[in-house]
């Protein structure tokens, strides 16, 4: 069905209006009975053939979502690639003493879940563009519900991480108590998330790299950046899983 549209938003419908208008008063001769509605019509057409050429509202929201998953869904790759990169340097650079061996498995974990996170993400993604990908204030209460749950038992860096997802989670829950659409605003609380994970993951292949291996103090520092990094895929955890 065709929807008719406001003249008053389109001026060159009104011109259109307006000539046929003169035309056919002035040198036609025709009776405003006759010529009223004829422009009121060429005016209310006009205005709704152009309004037809204007990209649809909907349209365009799903290409800017598509565009929102695909950033996404290139972040997780990316990230993934390069805890695959730290994994294998872990196992040839970790391989003396108990300490070493702890880290070595710390660190191994924290890889793990992050090389796991691209098909979670293309989950995600696949249900975002679903006919019923709208998330409800119930599942985002359950998402708040699981962080609120980690907070009680965190302390420093991570508590600071997990009150910023908190936060986050509670304006996506009033979203979508207005009924507004909160799927950019879940990609966005993904995608940051994503990124804190890769400067993490960075700090600690740096730190790797230079540590001495043999320094106790150094080692800790190491077994700080596994646990932050591993912290933050299990935040990721929380926004990824249905």
């Amino acid at each position: 069905m065709i929807k008719l549209a406001n003249p008053l938003y389109y001026p060159i419908s009104v011109l259109a209006g307006g000539v046929v208008l003169v035309v056919g008063v002035r040198l036609m001769g025709l009776s405003n009975v006759v010529i009223l509605p004829t422009a009121a019509l060429v005016t209310t057409a006009g205005a709704t053939v152009l309004k037809s050429r204007e990209p649809d509202e909907q349209k365009l929201a799903h290409q800017q979502l598509q565009r929102e998953l695909q950033v996404m869904q290139a972040s997780g790759k990316s990230l993934a690639e390069k805890a695959e990169v730290l994994r294998q340097e872990a196992n040839q650079l970790l391989t003396r003493g108990s300490f070493q061996l702890e880290l070595l498995i710390a660190v191994q974990e924290a890889c793990d879940r992050a090389i796991e996170l691209p098909p979670k993400i293309d989950q995600l993604a696949s249900r975002l563009q679903g006919t019923n990908s709208l998330l409800s204030v119930s599942e985002l209460q359950q998402q708040l519900l699981e962080v609120q749950t980690k907070q009680q038992a965190s302390s420093g860096v991570a508590r600071q991480h997990l009150n910023q997802l908190a936060n986050s989670l509670k304006r996506n829950i009033q979203l979508a108590q207005e009924g507004q659409d909160t799927r950019s605003a879940q990609i966005i609380s993904l995608y940051t998330l994503i990124q804190d994970a890769a400067g993490v993951l960075q700090q600690l292949q740096n730190k790797l790299r230079t540590s001495d291996l043999t320094n106790s103090e150094q080692i800790d520092e190491l077994q700080s950046l596994s646990a932050e990094l591993n912290s933050f895929q299990e935040n990721v955890d929380i926004l990824v899983s249905k």
